[in-house]
């Protein structure tokens, strides 16, 4: 079905609430473990479709904020979701305390049931009302920033409409464009203050209300981490702060020369060609039909999963007023459908986006046709390896976006790749020093950021721009705000789609291979199993990291 005949109506709680508890009566009737299960698909059934109008009500939103109807549904559900959250767990215990539990496990699989351990940790119903706020703060955030107005080269433009001009050719444009975009956040930086004083207080008081003594341990439980801790985490850290910080501070003055400056400024940080970075070839339906013909050659699975897409209308990627900046994938479970949200704007971002977001809707394609709707539960360091390795995948297929500038893609996608890690840490570290001292004043929380930024991207120089300077940068990551601890994510992920780039220059079938087992094993087994079964290294062995950096070596030389 397409996605604009998709019916939506707003999900009555306690209806949904009346028909779990039926459900729980049920299960707590039935004689055996097959008997529990056939409760369980029925919940399966419910939970789809609850999942699915709460999904249509959110991509709707993030369409146009400034929509009446769909944000009076986004703040409804910000203020119903955390009951409906609780019934879920209350419902989750039963199964997790059954007696027929070896069965459901042989069924469904350990990791649900890890997860369900993690969940019980994570949420009780005392917490609701922290919930609510906190809901209703994050949406709060992205609707401020996907409202900014920035008045540059005569036109009224948000954020994802400026990026052409942050990237540009032009250096003096870039850097009136980097100006602009400041006079936005410093206008709203006490605001921006505001609201994440009050998040971080919030999360620190659902901590300590469950017992625990910062947000970090409730935080880590919240992202389902089920198979390593702060420690492994700290530690993979640690081999980024070694090896790939210096490796990465060789590609950037690398790619400083090639732009033939003296110095590298804040304003030259995602540039990388003299005459400007690679931009996509033709329309934006156009880069569609490439994708689609790229994903009709690289395998039948992949020109299954994109005609699908395209057939269902499942991509809105124009950028445009009062949408949501940045994208994602989500999933509508009722029509097996994954759905991608971007914002085009005439950058290689645009592509990533074929690449990245169809990584995870790929994966998410495959993986919701198994019955086992627990499979699909992926973590998200797992789910992010899936996208950032399709990047690399779709290589050969890049000048059908890029035409003769392909290999100025190919050059600035893989240093771009190693640049992000350090970046992604720092988000990271940032976190962990923000809740393990959730009275840091705004401006002490700038002095911790701007501290790690010397750390790991030394090279980097703010000029004049005092916002920056004084540690500003962090108020434009959304996921600071909205997403908590959701980064590290990202830098497992491309340490792992590195391994693949690596394997595919050697063996492009075999890496493949390994990749599309990678996707079908889902959520049936732990992240670090996982990739160790598809002949990867973890991220969190010692020398992992070295090992990467001594075989990308040879690019740079």
């Amino acid at each position: 079905m397409k996605f604009k005949d998709m019916p939506y109506e707003r999900v009555d709680f306690a209806q949904a609430e009346k028909e779990m508890k039926e459900l729980m009566a049920a299960f707590d009737q039935a004689s055996d473990g097959e008997g529990q299960f056939e409760v369980h698909k029925k919940f399966y059934e419910l939970t789809d479709r609850i999942d699915t109008l709460m999904t249509i009500a959110m991509i709707r939103f993030s369409g146009n904020t400034a929509d009446e109807f769909y944000t009076a549904e986004e703040e409804y559900y910000d203020k119903e979701s955390p009951a409906y959250r609780n019934l879920l767990l209350e419902y989750s215990k039963k199964l997790y305390h059954s007696p027929y539990r070896p069965y459901l496990q042989s069924v469904i699989g350990p990791v649900a049931f890890k997860n369900m351990e993690l969940d019980q940790k994570a949420m009780d119903e005392k917490l609701i009302p922290l919930m609510q706020e906190e809901n209703t703060l994050t949406t709060e955030y992205e609707k401020l920033i996907a409202g900014a107005k920035i008045l540059f080269d005569g036109k009224e433009l948000n954020l994802s409409l400026m990026r052409p001009y942050l990237t540009g050719q032009d250096r003096g444009v870039r850097e009136d464009a980097w100006k602009a975009v400041t006079v936005f956040f410093k206008e709203n930086k006490e605001k921006l203050d505001e609201i994440y004083d009050k998040l971080v207080k919030n999360r620190t008081q659902q901590a300590r209300t469950m017992g625990y003594e910062n947000y970090l341990e409730l935080g880590y439980y919240r992202m389902n981490r089920n198979c390593y801790g702060k420690e492994e985490v700290e530690a993979f850290r640690g081999q980024v702060k070694e090896y790939l910080v210096p490796f990465a501070e060789k590609l950037h003055q690398r790619r400083r020369e090639r732009l033939g400056l003296d110095h590298l400024m804040y304003y030259d940080e995602s540039v990388y060609f003299p005459n400007g970075n690679p931009a996509p070839i033709g329309t934006p339906e156009e880069i569609l039909a490439s994708g689609q013909k790229m994903y009709s050659e690289l395998s039948p699975e992949t020109k299954e999963f994109f005609d699908f897409m395209q057939e269902n209308e499942l991509f809105d990627v124009l950028g445009r007023k009062n949408k949501r900046t940045g994208g994602y994938m989500t999933y509508l479970p009722l029509y097996h459908s994954p759905f991608i949200f971007a914002n085009f704007n005439g950058t290689s971002g645009d592509v990533d986006v074929i690449t990245h977001e169809c990584g995870h809707a790929f994966q998410g394609f495959l993986s919701g046709k198994d019955p086992i709707r627990e499979h699909s539960d992926i973590t998200m360091e797992t789910a992010e390896t899936y996208s950032m390795s399709m990047e690399f995948f779709a290589e050969k297929w890049i000048p059908l976006f890029f035409g003769d500038r392909a290999q100025d893609y190919v050059e600035m996608h893989l240093e771009d790749a190693v640049m992000f890690i350090p970046y992604g840490c720092m988000v990271d570290e940032f976190q962990h020093i923000v809740y393990e001292n959730p009275d840091l004043t705004p401006a002490e929380r700038n002095a911790a950021w701007r501290k790690l930024e010397k750390e790991y991207k030394p090279h980097l120089d703010y000029g004049d721009n005092q916002y920056l300077e004084e540690g500003g940068y962090w108020q434009r990551q959304h996921h600071i705000y909205s997403s908590p601890l959701y980064y590290i994510d990202y830098c497992l992920a491309q340490t792992c789609a590195l391994q693949f780039k690596v394997k595919m220059d050697a063996d492009f079938e075999g890496a493949w291979k390994s990749y599309l087992k990678l996707c079908r094993l889902s959520a049936s087994d732990f992240f670090t199993n996982m990739i160790k079964e598809v002949g990867l290294d973890s991220p969190f062995e010692k020398g992992c990291l070295k090992n990467i950096v001594e075989k990308l070596e040879k690019y740079v030389n």
